[in-house]
């Protein structure tokens, strides 16, 4: 062990150590609010550099800008800012734009496409039902929205929702029955301005690692190490594009806590966290249990409404 790797890890309990030195196959970290998961994520990547593992091979994914800017802020601290800003350490979105521009054109999109953030999206929906003769006081932007962008996030894509006949008779019982005509004409004029919005640039990069095996190799062997922050915020198309990516080594490093999830209204799904070791074979189990921000009452108030959560780790 180097002096290096000695000094990260002397600074760890035991269950932080496990998590930070496992690196040889796919690995779940639970931990809860308190227990230092974000020390974990950061010794981990500061430990495979030890390694001799290159920054830019390792792919560290997090769900905010602040929390990803405080990884590789904390990273540089012990590893120098050199190493730590040539990582692809950064939100979904950000780092899955950056290679859809560079790999986009095999897809048909150019490298300065815009990006349509919720307030672009509503307000083409809006053109789209005036195009389209609809009451928008029936088809309320927002929820069309909100219907497409649950469609994605379940890898349904137009011409599948339209011929899904449960998700078209529930449009029609909410009156609604031409969702599935909205959501063809919005993806179309997306195309044709050379747009994506937030659920296309995940969307996107699935299907050109999923049609294109070339970019998919490319990308797993670029990828030794893929990282993963609040796990259980994830949702299936998030899922899908991870797992495609830990294809190639299948080192897969997750950290999330199963009382915590907050984006179930964007289709987050616990199931990622229930069923890791299911989906990636041989997985390894860490608990992190070790309290550093609560008081005893506190965490004991907790624990007993935490208990009746249905569907734990």
């Amino acid at each position: 062990m180097s002096d290096q790797q000695h000094e990260i890890l002397s600074q760890l309990n035991d269950s932080q150590r496990e998590a930070v030195t496992y690196c040889d196959g796919p690995s779940l970290v639970i931990a809860g609010a308190g227990s230092g998961k974000t020390r974990v994520l950061t010794y981990k990547i500061a430990y495979l550099l030890t390694t001799g593992l290159d920054p830019w091979n390792i792919l560290a994914l997090t769900f905010t800008n602040k929390a990803a800017r405080e990884m590789k802020e904390r990273v540089a601290q012990i590893v120098g800012d050199e190493q730590a800003r040539r990582l692809y350490m950064g939100t979904f979105h950000s780092i899955f734009s950056r290679i859809l521009r560079k790999e986009g054109q095999t897809l048909g999109y150019q490298p300065n496409f815009t990006i349509y953030d919720d307030s672009d999206s509503r307000s083409l929906i809006k053109l789209i039902l005036k195009e389209l003769g609809l009451d928008d006081k029936v088809y309320k932007p927002a929820t069309v929205a909100g219907r497409i962008s649950m469609a994605k996030n379940h890898l349904i894509l137009p011409a599948q929702y339209a011929n899904d006949q449960a998700a078209c008779q529930r449009d029609r019982e909410q009156r609604m029955p031409s969702i599935a005509k909205i959501y063809a004409a919005y993806q179309q004029k997306l195309s044709t301005a050379n747009a994506l919005d937030f659920d296309d640039i995940i969307l996107k990069t699935v299907e050109l690692l999923e049609q294109f095996e070339d970019v998919r190799t490319y990308y797993q062997r670029k990828f030794h190490y893929v990282m993963i922050d609040e796990y259980q915020d994830t949702n299936q198309l998030q899922y899908q594009l991870t797992a495609l990516l830990a294809g190639g080594y299948e080192n897969i490093c997750v950290v999330g806590d199963d009382d915590q999830s907050i984006y179930k209204f964007r289709g987050a799904t616990i199931e990622n966290i229930l069923s890791f070791e299911k989906q990636f074979k041989g997985a390894r189990v860490i608990r992190l249990e070790q309290n550093y921000r609560s008081t005893q009452a506190i965490l004991n108030a907790a624990n007993a409404v935490i208990s009746h959560n249905r569907g734990r780790k």
